[in-house]
């Protein structure tokens, strides 16, 4: 990846959330794989200009305001602060721009103004706007066109909020919503009367504000591709008629399943930060499970998924102890240590290397794994354990992960450190084992079929597994 603009930074949009309740674990999946891939441009020496919205006017905020008595305003800045603490908590990166959907409304009524006067959009009888989807010949990259009849499912097949105002055809949808009595105070001066934008107009008018009519890269959750996305692309392509110039590359990433299911809270498997925390669980073991799955596959999460995360960070830190003792170095001047991009991989190139090869994560923890083990049994001098750990410091950094920030809960499980396993052999094993965590049985039964090859086997327990040889 690079700009397309040589001299500029990297435009990425990625959509926010909807600030009407605490994120749960699911968004903050999609949120923590964007937040590995920006972190990975930028070890890479790439600039990125990271544009994430602020959805903070819709039907659930209005509706839940309502209820509770609050203006809208202060209602979604109490959940919008809430956001950001979790963000932290996950050591997410703030993005470059976080625009509001409220702070951008005439933005986007002028956006909505071009539709109409392009012919792409019409006003309704009760002064709502709809987008014309038969005027755009390119309406359909991510939907075939020829079977849509409404736009009230989405593209992971979940009911969508119907836009309940007249339209010509089921599948227009609206961009902007006339004043209904249940709307309170929360509408707006239009051309066309009061009301409020649509929710897919917001990611249309404010992406092309700050990255342009075209950019580099598009993010979200798989389930956002219809109708979100593919509204986002037409309303943007048809207000300025330019045709194929919207987000170059599309990054969207799989489900999260729950104990093998989709989480809801009937099933009481919709599991918030907050929650998870209060069970004694650290942040820092979930951005681990919900980073350590590959971004296209469905990840499948458990509690005990989080207990294995600990126990691998533990192993980790186990090794960079030994590390640190020949560098000379404390646990605190480790985590104090910023990444130099300058400064050499050292043994975790290859790390490095697995993680830009199409994002893959488990690839890269297991690289990690086999450098720390085989570096702690080396004898080095401190200069060389200090270069080392840069390197570690720098592949931590591109993933996010922070060592020694979670008290020990669990006992490291024995797996690779008996000095009669080489590196490559508990590099390998410790691949596998980020691929079964993930719940991503193929890559795990090949590399198990790959130890057997080479003459070793993995005997698996319930909190880590051991390498014997065959």
């Amino acid at each position: 990846m690079a700009p397309l603009t040589p001299g500029k930074a990297f435009g990425m949009y990625c959509c926010g959330p909807t600030v009407y309740a605490p994120a749960h674990i699911g968004n903050f999946r999609t949120f923590l794989i964007q937040d590995v891939l920006r972190r990975v441009l930028e070890s890479d020496g790439i600039e990125v200009c990271h544009v994430r919205n602020i959805t903070d006017v819709d039907d659930k905020t209005i509706r839940r305001s309502q209820e509770q008595g609050r203006t809208l305003s202060d209602f979604t800045a109490i959940w919008t602060e809430k956001f950001h603490k979790d963000c932290r908590e996950l050591n997410m990166l703030p993005p470059t721009i976080e625009p509001s959907a409220v702070a951008h409304i005439p933005l986007q009524i002028e956006m909505i103004a071009k539709l109409i006067e392009h012919g792409h959009a019409y006003v309704s009888s009760d002064g709502s706007v709809y987008f014309k989807v038969a005027s755009d010949p390119h309406y359909g990259k991510f939907v075939d066109v020829s079977t849509l009849q409404t736009q009230t499912t989405n593209s992971a097949g979940e009911a969508n909020s119907a836009d309940e105002y007249t339209r010509d055809n089921v599948a227009d949808f609206a961009l902007w919503k006339a004043r209904k009595p249940e709307d309170g105070p929360n509408f707006w001066q239009s051309p066309w009367g009061e009301g409020r934008p649509g929710w897919h107009i917001e990611c249309s008018a404010m992406s092309t504000h700050y990255l342009g009519e075209t950019f580099e890269l598009h993010g979200g959750g798989v389930d956002l591709c219809f109708p979100h996305h593919e509204n986002e692309i037409a309303q943007a392509e048809c207000s300025c008629e330019h045709y194929g110039s919207f987000a170059q590359q599309w990054f969207h990433s799989a489900h999260l399943m729950v104990d093998g299911a989709k989480m809801s809270k009937s099933l009481g498997n919709l599991y918030t930060l907050d929650d998870l925390v209060n069970k004694g669980f650290a942040p820092m073991a979930l951005r681990y499970v919900l980073i350590s799955g590959h971004y296209r596959s469905q990840l499948n999460f458990t509690l005990k998924s989080l207990d294995d995360a600990a126990s691998a960070l533990a192993k980790i830190e186990k090794s960079v102890r030994k590390i640190l003792a020949a560098a000379g170095m404390s646990e605190a001047d480790f985590v104090a240590q910023e990444p130099d991009r300058q400064a050499p991989w050292g043994d975790f190139e290859r790390a490095w290397k697995t993680l830009g090869n199409d994002l893959n994560v488990s690839g890269a923890l297991g690289g990690i794994f086999g450098a720390v083990a085989s570096l702690a049994k080396r004898e080095m001098t401190p200069e060389e354990a200090r270069t080392q750990l840069m390197g570690l410091t720098k592949i931590l950094w591109a993933l996010g992960l922070k060592l020694f920030t979670i008290k020990e809960k669990n006992s490291v499980p024995a797996t690779s450190e008996a000095a009669d396993v080489p590196a490559e052999i508990a590099a390998i094993g410790e691949q596998r084992w980020a691929a079964k965590i993930a719940k991503n049985w193929a890559e795990s039964d090949r590399l198990r079929g790959e130890l057997e090859q080479r003459g070793w086997k993995s005997l698996d327990r319930k909190d880590g597994y051991t390498l014997v040889k065959i």
